[in-house]
């Protein structure tokens, strides 16, 4: 894999914000944006876990630390879930 550093602007008071490091900071955005990704559906586990750098494991820790679910649902595959559950639609 290939790895690419791109820099950004942040105000100096920013890193007060959560007591962070610059670096401790940038990797604390890192982690949000992939959490948030994949909530929003936009990404999936594996690449989420991938562009912040961490296992799978790891990754599934992390939403854990964001109380994020790890199991995501659309109204229709809850839908279908439910379905089969109550045994209608059996395959």
């Amino acid at each position: 894999m290939s790895i690419k550093s791109y820099s950004i602007e942040l105000p100096e008071s920013a890193f007060s914000a959560l007591r962070k490091s610059p670096a401790e900071f940038v990797q604390e955005m890192k982690y949000a944006a992939v959490v948030k990704w994949y909530e929003a559906e936009m990404i999936s586990q594996d690449k989420a876990a991938e562009i912040a750098g961490l296992s799978r494991y790891d990754f599934l820790s992390l939403l854990a630390r964001y109380k994020v679910s790890a199991i995501q649902y659309t109204p229709d595959l809850l839908e279908e879930e439910l379905r089969y559950a109550r045994g209608k639609n059996r395959p």
